[in-house]
């Protein structure tokens, strides 16, 4: 158990894991690392006490990954700290430039890594990427789907973000993940393509719920 060091370890397998630092935030922002053939690469941290034990476990951080463009987090913290870049999606404005940090734009592939990026939102207000390999079955999307309370109503393991649910990314239907990381809350590792779907399906039937469900926790939680 890790609560003690500041955080809980979510989403262990064998070429990587997860932390949400605080496990009693609504949102529970969840940060990862991922182990790679060219380095480990921490995906959209939130910096807490005791992460870098757990990031060290794995190979030597290769860079940090920024997947939305309001998750910039701490990642320039981190990124300062192993004295390493962050890496940036290139289709996304005004990120770089408000990291206090070196950063790196790509596009295509992670570097030299089996994680393709994938663009999943880009308009004014929101942008959004997903890492995906197909070899080794991993999907991390930050925003468009999630597990925490605030993505979810009755029965979901995974739900489409609120604002998304009337018309959810189609990109997501392109994936076929044996497990999904998320930017808040602990993913899935079990029938995550079915999942996935069945979420992405569901979203517009299953919005009323959830927006009354919202609207009830704010006035009486």
């Amino acid at each position: 158990m890790t609560e003690d060091r500041g955080y809980r370890e979510i989403d262990r397998w064998e070429n990587g894991t997860g932390w949400i630092p605080y496990p009693e935030e609504a949102m529970q922002r969840a940060g990862h690392v991922i182990e790679t053939d060219d380095g480990s690469w921490v995906v959209d941290p939130v910096d807490t006490e005791g992460i870098d034990e757990l990031i060290r476990g794995f190979d030597e951080v290769a860079g940090i990954v920024t997947l939305l463009d309001r998750h910039r987090r701490d990642a320039s913290a981190v990124a300062n700290r192993y004295g390493v870049p962050v890496y940036v999606p290139s289709f996304m404005d005004g990120v770089a430039s408000e990291l206090d940090a070196p950063t790196e734009r790509f596009e295509g592939r992670l570097r030299d890594t089996r994680y393709g990026i994938h663009k999943l939102i880009d308009n004014r207000f929101w942008q959004e990427a997903a890492l995906y390999s197909k070899e080794t079955g991993a999907l991390y999307v930050p925003e468009a789907v999630g597990s925490s309370e605030y993505f979810l109503t009755s029965g979901e393991e995974i739900g489409v973000h609120p604002v998304l649910r009337l018309k959810p990314p189609r990109a997501l239907g392109r994936f076929e993940p044996e497990r999904i990381a998320v930017g808040h809350g602990e993913g899935v590792s079990e029938d995550a393509t079915e999942r996935l779907r069945r979420a992405v399906r569901a979203s517009r039937r299953t919005s009323p719920a959830l927006y009354v469900g919202a609207i009830r926790s704010l006035v009486f939680d």
